[in-house]
C-alpha cells in the first residue's frame, strides 16, 4: 500500500470557488491543478475530490517510492484553480486507488466463492463454528458472534466483541500468509 502524508492548508467570506455547485467541482476532479489561495500560496496536484459543504480540495501528489502525498486547501482560502493537465485513463485508476484497501483486488464471483469456501472449510478443521448468512449466502458468520465478508480477510472481519475479532482476524492473516 502506498504510504500517505496528509496536511491541511489553512491561508485566511465566500469567494467564487466557493458559490460553484458540486456539478462545477466535478469537473475538476481527476485533473492536475494549480490552486492559487490567499496570501500568495500556491499548490499543484491531482484533484481527488471536493468537499461539497466546505468547498475544500483534496489533492495528490506523487512522490518517490510509490508514495503519496495529500494535501488539503481549504475552500474559503482558494482564490483561483486552474487545470494544467487532463489525467488519462491510467492516472485516474491510480487515483481512485489511493484510499482503496490493499486487499481490494476484484475477485471474479468463482474467485469469491472458492475464497470463501477454502476459509469456511479452514475455520471447520480447526472446530471454529461457521455459518453462511444472507440471502447469497456470501457473509460468513464465525460462533453467531462474528462476521466475514468478501473478499474474506481480516479487514472484513466485523464483531461487537474486540477479544473475538482481534483473534479471529489473526487467525485469519495466519491462514491467508500460509496459503501464499
Amino acid at each position: 500500500m502506498e504510504d500517505l502524508y496528509l496536511q491541511v492548508l489553512d491561508v485566511g467570506n465566500m469567494n467564487d470557488w466557493q458559490r460553484k455547485s458540486p456539478l462545477d467541482w466535478e469537473t475538476y476532479v481527476n485533473k492536475m491543478v494549480k490552486v492559487a489561495a490567499i496570501e500568495k500560496h500556491e499548490y499543484e496536484g491531482w484533484v481527488l475530490t471536493v468537499d461539497p459543504v466546505s468547498a475544500s480540495i483534496v489533492l495528490a501528489t506523487f512522490l518517490e517510492n510509490e508514495k503519496v502525498s495529500i494535501s488539503v486547501v481549504l475552500g474559503h482560502a482558494i482564490q483561483e484553480v486552474e487545470i494544467l493537465k487532463e489525467g488519462d485513463d491510467e492516472m485516474k485508476q491510480r487515483l481512485s486507488c489511493i484510499f482503496a484497501p490493499e486487499e481490494s483486488k476484484a475477485y471474479s464471483p468463482e474467485e469469491e466463492e472458492k475464497r470463501k469456501n477454502a476459509l469456511k472449510t479452514w475455520l471447520e478443521t480447526n472446530h471454529i463454528p461457521v455459518t453462511e448468512q444472507g440471502e447469497s449466502g456470501r457473509t460468513l458468520c464465525v460462533a453467531g458472534v462474528l462476521t466475514i465478508d468478501p473478499p474474506y480477510g481480516p479487514e472484513e472481519c466485523s464483531s461487537s466483541n474486540e477479544i473475538i475479532l482481534s483473534r479471529v482476524q489473526g487467525l485469519i492473516q495466519g491462514y491467508l500468509e500460509k496459503q501464499q
